[in-house]
């Protein structure tokens, strides 16, 4: 191996050091140089601190074994565990290496030896967008046999749809059929995921320790001196960001109520890309809270124990529990509590289809007064689920609004059973007063990103608050300079009461920065008109935007607009094309792999 004298000036090294590098490198075979990075990377991470580092010798990490670690995640729930699980394995002197499930190259499947799956399912049993490449192989006649793999499913979903870690249930049961060997029996993750996953985690590096052998000489790395930094704000470490304006930016006669919220970033050291969302820390609402407890005849200043934790039942059900969304194994255990034969049968697999529209519809204050029992505070709080964080699409670009981060938010807020509902992370957002804080963090979304080439056109399909990603592309784009065009298609019910940000819209079509906007207003005529039909309409100009490198980007409902538009897209392909309705389908699948297709739907 070696450096042309061009690369060598690229390199952030002195000459002397270059060849030192290359003369590690020559004849490293890929086990090698995947430990290597790896171990280069822990150092990186380091860095702030005076290290003290012992070297290993290069030998020792060839011809080790790889432990691959794929995930394929809509929210970012599966890459946070894969990533935490490539740390711990790298720390223990494992060869790893750590793949989105859209880049694995799948032609190496049938060369694994221990492969670890972190897979999420999207709604009623759909695999994430990034992952459905890969899930398609493995399901379909080219998966090749995998008698030499050692593997384990991590699977995370949510137990309010009947179809709970379909994606993770599939892959795990096609795995062995093409015969590979579990190192791991499954775990179905719920939403609060670290329950479950975090214990497999360990046994998943347990198993891999045992499987593969260590680099006999782990790499020593001591801190001997502290680095005192700003803090480092997360997911576990939120952000309290203040609000700076929430304002409705639809009609007073609108049936929705969104509203457009700006949030203060300022001393947080926290940045965002278009694409990325922020997640909210919600507060369930205080009169659900008092519901409750009067339905269940139990005392809010009650202290409750609970995983080493001991808190007065109303902050329990306040900030840790959640109580606004309902998940199978509560139904499972309140119906032994209420000894009700009706939600038995309803939890029976037979019965699935009518089980979804209560795990949809109902919250959990509905489910106690329509099948009454008796709770104790410590039950009810080992019962009920975690209260998880809500994901938000982000509305802004940080070249424009600098520290602050804007949100486009329909609040859920709706009666049934004869009372009102509201969400939990809406209603807390939409009653926050200007100076009231929220915590928040910012969730990276890789998959959901402006072209690198600013000379690339896009295409943006983004109805109802689909539409903020796609506020925050026009901004960034504009800030840079992108020669490339903008196509916006947007939809609402009425065009007077739910144009959102309407006038901005118009601005940036004045100016340039929108090139083309087209509008479906579904209750503005007898006939509804959504935006697949608009799409249809413009097809043959979809159609040479496509052909022309152009990205496609599409956001907002998963269970109805994402699928309708997705039909639509498929069509326009077949006609305008000229493709057979296979041809259609790998032509679409193609620009999802080439990340020119891509979705953010919920």
């Amino acid at each position: 191996m070696s450096l042309t004298p061009a690369i060598h000036a690229l390199l952030p090294l002195s000459e002397e050091k270059s060849s030192m590098l290359t003369s590690l490198l020559d004849g490293l075979d890929t086990a090698a140089l995947h430990w290597l990075s790896g171990y280069a990377a822990g150092l990186a991470v380091r860095r702030p601190a005076e290290l003290h580092v012992l070297p290993t010798p290069a030998a020792a990490a060839q011809n080790a074994p790889i432990l691959s670690i794929v995930y394929g995640s809509q929210t970012g729930n599966s890459r946070h565990l894969a990533e935490q699980l490539k740390r711990e394995a790298e720390a223990s002197g494992l060869g790893v290496r750590l793949l989105r499930a859209g880049e694995y190259p799948l032609r190496e499947l049938k060369n694994e030896r221990l492969l670890y799956l972190i897979i999420s399912t999207q709604g009623d049993g759909d695999p994430p967008d990034d992952a459905r490449s890969l899930v398609e192989h493995l399901l379909s006649k080219r998966a090749p046999e995998l008698k030499q793999l050692s593997f384990a499913v991590l699977a995370l979903g949510d137990s309010s749809y009947p179809k709970f870690c379909e994606t993770g249930r599939l892959l795990d049961e096609r795995l062995a059929a093409l015969g590979a060997t579990r190192a791991l029996p499954r775990v179905d993750c719920d939403l609060d995921f670290e329950r479950d996953g975090k214990p497999w985690l360990i046994r998943a590096l347990n198993s891999a320790r045992e499987q593969l052998k260590p680099v006999a000489a782990v790499a020593s790395i001591k801190t001997l001196r502290s680095v005192t930094g700003t803090a480092v704000f997360g997911r576990d470490n939120p952000f309290r960001a203040e609000v700076l304006a929430s304002q409705r930016i639809t009609g007073r006669d609108a049936q929705k109520d969104v509203r457009h919220i700006e949030l203060s970033l300022a001393d947080s050291g926290l940045t965002y890309s278009p694409g990325d969302a922020l997640g909210v820390w919600p507060q369930n609402p205080p009169q659900l809270v008092n519901e409750l407890l009067q339905t269940l005849k139990l005392d809010g200043a009650s202290e409750v124990e609970f995983e080493g934790r001991r808190l007065p039942l109303a902050r329990w059900l306040s900030g840790e529990r959640e109580i606004t969304r309902l998940a199978r194994p509560f139904l499972a255990t309140h119906a032994a509590h209420a000894g009700s034969s009706e939600l038995n049968r309803l939890l029976a697999p037979a019965s699935r289809d009518e089980l979804a529209p209560l795990l949809r519809d109902y919250q959990v204050i509905d489910v106690l007064r329509q099948w009454p029992a008796l709770w104790s505070g410590e039950e009810l709080i080992a019962s009920l689920r975690r209260l998880t964080p809500r994901l938000y699409s982000i509305a802004s670009s940080q070249k424009l609004v600098g520290d602050e981060v804007h949100l486009t938010l329909g609040t859920i807020d709706y009666q049934a059973f004869g009372s009102r509902h509201v969400g939990a992370a809406s209603n807390f957002l939409a009653t926050l007063d200007e100076d009231g804080r929220a915590p928040v963090y910012v969730e990276a979304n890789e998959r959901f990103r402006l072209p690198v080439d600013a000379s690339r056109d896009i295409l943006m399909i983004g109805p109802g608050t689909g539409i903020a990603p796609f506020r925050a592309f026009v901004q960034e784009r504009t800030a840079i300079n992108a020669s490339g065009r903008n196509w916006l298609f947007f939809g609402e019910q009425h065009f007077a009461s739910q144009f959102l940000y309407q006038l901005e819209w118009q601005e940036a079509l004045k100016k340039g920065q929108l090139h083309r906007l087209d509008l479906a207003f579904s209750r503005d005529q007898a006939q509804k008109i959504y935006v697949q039909q608009r799409l249809r309409e413009q097809g043959r100009e979809v159609w040479d935007w496509l052909e022309n490198g152009a990205h496609l980007y599409v956001c907002g409902d998963a269970t109805r607009m994402a699928p309708d538009v997705h039909t639509a897209l498929r069509e326009i392909v077949i006609e305008h094309g000229g493709k057979s309705s296979e041809d259609a389908d790998d032509y679409l699948a193609r620009l999802s792999q080439q990340n020119r297709y891509a979705r953010d739907v919920y």
